[in-house]
């Protein structure tokens, strides 16, 4: 599993799946208290990556479109 500094540097792809793979290992459980809050650490550090990475898509997209996709998202909230 990468540290906190090679996580900035990973992939979408491999952020992505690494976080399920984290994901698995939690939700499949047997791990100590200690191992599960160090796999809960860098799966909200890889979550954070994913999100940040689909925000700077989506603002790209909506600037290569000239649309503002602000709406979008209070939309789907709302609905």
């Amino acid at each position: 599993m990468p540290d906190d500094k090679e996580i900035v540097t990973l992939s979408f792809e491999t952020a992505l799946k690494e976080l399920e793979a984290i994901v698995n290992k939690l939700e499949k459980g047997g791990i100590n208290l200690e191992d599960s809050l160090q796999y809960f650490e860098k799966g909200i550090a890889l979550a954070n990556l994913c999100q940040q990475t689909l925000k700077k898509s989506e603002q790209k997209v909506a600037t290569l479109i000239g649309t503002d996709l602000t709406s979008f998202e209070s939309e789907e909230v709302e609905g």
